[in-house]
């Protein structure tokens, strides 16, 4: 970028040089004026200080020279105590304002301080002394001065009408008006002469006489219109636009806030979605603003993904390019002379809707998206994965430049342009405002920027309107075409052509609830040819086409499935495999359409936002399905990934163990807090959550449930409760709140359950209260527990409570790990309780690889018994999960085959999981060749070689079975007999 070269004043430390003068005359008068003029003037204009900044301004802007030639005061006190100072002063007199002023007065008092206000903020710009969201938000900080200013007069006045009940302290709370700041107002983005973007709204039961309350109201927002922005001879403070408010043509200048709710919960559209992005209160009751945007909050931030949101966004952009087509600066191709630099390609509002189309898909999900401001927005999408790092600089650098330009634009005239000049004259004057040496070094940056902007914006966009494509010929569906229809279908792999046909005909018509309605039928009809190429991919695609037939049958719609498949083309392919591979998976997507969205790509590592969108939610209950919503999605993915191979089943198990432990940790306080309401809180009480088993090792398998044990503590003078609406004994409140804790995760919801909670395993089992105090589980597993407790045990860990409850659980469980048992009894009492499960619940089918003699039951027992046996005496042996159990035991040479015996665990619970996702239960034997491949890649995975079949793939079950028992003969004992090694 070649910028004039020009030297700061030594008065001053520039950021940036500043711009010398482009129209010479302009500056020639000013600087005249300030000679003619009144004291401090003069020195001003003589100033060497003074001299460029003047010629910066003035020499670019007839406004500027104006507004100088006005202000010569404050003007020497910028250059003195710089822009900070000089603001500060300019908004100061608004503080001060009188409640008995009259009203043409407060209107030349918010005019001045307006046009003081400009000069600093434009020569702290021009500058270089602020950047850009300084300058975006001094002009925000100044818009909502006035705008509070304006307002509070205003109540005032309705007040001694006799029309409201109170007068509006600081912060108008219960004066009953909202307004609601929109677009770059509400986001701390106002352009340099930007109109305010206003909804005005207000609570009928302010007004002393509530039928009468919006005629007050709307007096109110007509009044405070005029006072922002009717011109006088001070000039204007801000236009004003009121027409985002709810059905504008329809509805009054001030809307009642329950009807607003009602219009946004009924009737919103993806524009005003967008819009509400940015929306905050500005002034008026402040609290109530935000209670109304807490109460819309659903309806902006979709629960599920809205790619249909995709389209409807890119459709408003075609509706502005059309809208403009017979105006200037609405070109088809980025240019320079008259381009419009905001709705032109390239510009401005294609960095800002690609930034809100990806927000309204994601941030529903995830809060920390939500960022009202372009910039931050784009950063928190590439921090979160939802745009691409490469795009963060060009986006951002561009909308940088672009916004400087625009400021430079509207500060020629003080006009509300974003079109450049179409005359050499103009542009030569912009480039030189620019700080350029010429009007081709200008369009040279331009362009390179608004390139940048289109090429990401296409990206964004792309596909929306034909989804994948295929190049396949169109299957023909009309009634007299079916021997025609059948012989295509059958030519791309399908074996039975005409009940192909007669699935995609029926589809055509709308026989299924998910294709009743025509935007439905035409997004499926584009996806039809890749559709079908890609199920003809799948070795049965017959059974594919049907399995998704049948999961369209169940969706209650398809218009957001279908627009995610258009807008994501790898998501065919991996609902196809599920279709052929997974009908455990298959049923899913059909009874939970959310899950589609687990498809697309994600990063089952990534973090989980659980906590952020709890402590967000409006409502216990909503914090409760916010947490099963991501909990759903998040385990699917980890199945699907598993499912094709992306994941081993050592990463599965922990990342389904992570998940689980995000979720507690997120719901326990929240339950925590919700019953505190009724009950109040115990002095020194804690509750925390010891977790056994699977999750305990972090091994977790498809569809695990939770193997829990509640402990609590309080202080010992603790009688009861205190602080709710009903007090409880201690023991009692822990109890209830326990049962709080397990219903929170085990109760159904619209989005399914988080888990099934499995209690045995806590002391005394089923028969005992479901929460244990501390000491007593202390107690308990010192005096009385069994040896089946205690192998229980040694995959324990703490995964909820409070962080100071923590270490006192996690030593009385270490504690508990480490005592002694009498020599032999762990290795005799294993073999006992192996000899008995053998015979009361033998394994049920040939998939039965937890039950089955060599199993994966027989693998946790060796190394279960074999630590406790040795732990005691041996401490480095508690290391948590089987496979590192067993790898301890290896290195203390306590089991020379370990290796081999975690390998087999290993394939356990690969094959276990896989399974899982295949079919039902453990007697379902025929699988789909689908589903045969994946489970063969998984024993791969763990094996280093593929079997080359299911025949292959049984003997090494066999093989692997025969060693884990004979390692539990020679380890633990025989289980058929009871006898201990």
């Amino acid at each position: 970028m070649s910028r004039n070269p020009s030297s700061s004043p030594s008065a001053r430390v520039l950021a940036r040089p500043l711009p010398a003068a482009h129209d010479t005359e302009a500056l020639a008068l000013t600087l005249e004026h300030l000679r003619e003029g009144d004291t401090p003037a003069p020195a001003l204009a003589a100033s060497d200080a003074a001299r460029p900044w003047i010629a910066a301004l003035a020499g670019h802007s007839p406004y500027l020279a104006e507004l100088l030639q006005r202000e010569p005061a404050l003007f020497q006190r910028f250059l003195a105590k710089g822009p900070e100072d000089a603001f500060k002063l300019c908004l100061a007199p608004l503080a001060r304002v009188a409640a008995g002023t009259p009203r043409q007065a407060l209107g030349a008092l918010l005019r001045q301080v307006k046009r003081r206000a400009a000069l600093v903020i434009a020569a702290a710009d021009i500058g270089g002394l602020w950047p850009l969201d300084r300058v975006t938000g001094a002009l925000t900080t100044l818009a909502e001065a006035c705008l509070q200013t304006a307002c509070r007069h205003l109540l005032r006045t309705a007040v001694e009408r006799g029309e409201l009940k109170r007068v509006a302290a600081k912060g108008a709370k219960g004066c009953g008006l909202v307004v609601l700041g929109m677009g770059k107002f509400g986001a701390r983005e106002l352009n340099y002469s930007s109109d305010i973007d206003l909804i005005v709204m207000f609570d009928p039961e302010a007004a002393v006489d509530p039928e009468e309350a919006q005629s007050a109201y709307v007096r109110i927002a007509r009044d405070l219109v005029r006072l922002m922005e009717e011109r006088t001879a001070e000039g204007y403070v801000f236009r004003t636009d009121l027409r985002l408010r709810p059905d504008p043509s329809a509805t009054p200048l001030a809307v009642p806030i329950p009807s607003a709710i009602a219009y946004y919960e009924s009737m919103g559209a993806t524009w005003e979605r967008a819009a509400m992005i940015k929306a905050r209160p500005v002034a008026g009751d402040i609290a109530a603003g935000d209670a109304f945007l807490n109460e819309i909050r659903p309806f902006v931030w979709r629960r599920h993904l809205d790619f249909a949101a995709l389209a409807d966004i890119h459709s408003i952009k075609r509706q502005i390019h059309e809208h403009q087509a017979d105006k200037k600066g609405a070109h088809d191709t980025i240019q320079l002379a008259g381009h419009n630099v905001k709705l032109g390609r390239g510009g401005i509002r294609e960095v800002e809707f690609t930034a809100q189309a990806l927000q309204l898909i994601w941030g529903g999900r995830d809060p920390g998206l939500r960022n009202p401001t372009t910039l931050g927005a784009l950063s928190a999408l590439v921090a979160a994965g939802k745009l691409d790092r490469n795009a963060l600089a060009g986006l951002s650098d561009a909308y940088v430049f672009l916004r400087e330009l625009e400021h430079r634009l509207q500060m020629v005239e003080d006009r509300q342009t974003h079109q450049m000049p179409e005359d050499d004259a103009g542009l030569a004057r912009i480039a030189s405002f620019m700080g350029f040496t010429g009007t081709e070094a200008l369009a040279a940056e331009m362009f390179r920027h608004m390139s940048v902007v289109e090429a990401h914006y296409t990206r964004v966009f792309e596909g929306i309107a034909g989804g994948p494509r295929s190049d396949a010929p169109p299957v023909p569906l009309g009634p007299e075409e079916a021997p025609e229809a059948a012989a295509r279908l059958e030519a791309l792999g399908f074996s039975d052509g005409a009940s192909a046909a007669a699935i995609l005909r029926g589809w055509q018509q709308g026989r299924v609830r998910a294709l009743r309605s025509e935007r439905a039928r035409l997004l499926l009809h584009g996806l039809l040819p890749a559709l079908l190429d890609t199920f003809a991919e799948q070795a049965e695609p017959d059974h594919v086409l049907a399995r998704f037939d049948a999961m369209l049958a169940r969706l209650p719609v398809g218009v957001q499935i279908f627009s995610l498949m258009a807008r994501n083309p790898v998501l065919l392919k991996r609902v196809a495999n599920i279709l052929g591979a997974a009908p455990y998976l298959a049923d899913h997507l059909a009874n939970t359409p959310a899950a589609f969205e687990a498809l697309l790509g994600h990063d089952p590592t990534a973090p989980l936002p659980v906590a952020a969108l709890v402590r967000d939610a409006r409502h216990f209950e909503e914090a409760l399905d916010s947490a099963r919503r991501l909990a759903t999605e998040r385990r699917f993915e980890i199945d699907a990934a598993m499912l094709e191979g992306r994941l081993t089943a050592d990463q599965a198990g922990v990342l389904r163990s992570d998940m689980a432990d995000a979720v507690i940790a997120a719901i326990m306080p929240a339950v925590a807090e919700e019953f505190a309401i009724r009950h109040g809180r115990i002095e020194g009480g804690s509750l925390a959550m010891l977790a056994l088993g699977k999750l305990g090792g972090r091994e977790m398998l498809p569809r695990s449930d939770l193997d829990i044990v509640l402990l609590y503590e309080h202080a010992p003078e603790a009688e009861a409760s205190s602080g709710g609406t009903k007090s409880l004994a201690p023991s009692e409140y822990f109890i209830r709140l326990s049962h709080q804790v397990v219903a929170a995760l085990s109760a159904p919801g619209a989005e399914g359950k988080l888990f099934d909670v499995d209690m045995r395993l806590r002391p005394t089992g089923n028969k005992g209260p479901v929460a244990t105090r501390l000491e007593s589980f202390a107690r308990y597993h010192a005096e009385e527990s069994w040896t089946w407790e205690r192998m229980a045990l040694l995959r324990g860990r703490v995964v909820g409570g409070p962080a100071d409850f923590h270490g006192r659980v996690a030593a009385a469980l270490r504690e508990a790990q480490l005592r002694p048992l009498p020599p032999g009894k762990a290795l005799a009492d294993a073999a006992a309780m192996r000899g008995r499960m053998l015979r009361d619940l033998p394994p049920v089918g040939p998939w039965d690889l937890k039950s089955m003699p060599g199993g994966m039951i027989e693998v946790e027992f060796i190394a279960q018994a074999l630590t406790l046996e040795h732990a005691p005496h041996r401490p480095e042996l508690l290391v948590g999960n089987t496979q590192s159990a067993l790898a301890a035991l290896g290195a203390a040479g306590l089991l020379p085959e370990h290796e081999l015996l975690v390998r087999a665990e290993n394939l356990w619970r690969t094959l276990l999981g896989l399974r899982r996702l295949m079919a039902p239960g453990p007697r379902d034997a025929a699988l789909s060749t689908a589903a045969e491949a994946a489970l063969l890649a998984g024993a791969g995975q763990v094996l280093g070689t593929q079997p080359v079949d299911l025949a292959a793939l049984r003997t090494q079950i066999d093989h692997h079975a025969a060693a884990v028992r004979a390692a539990f003969i020679r380890h633990i004992g025989r289980p058929e007999t009871g006898e201990s090694a």
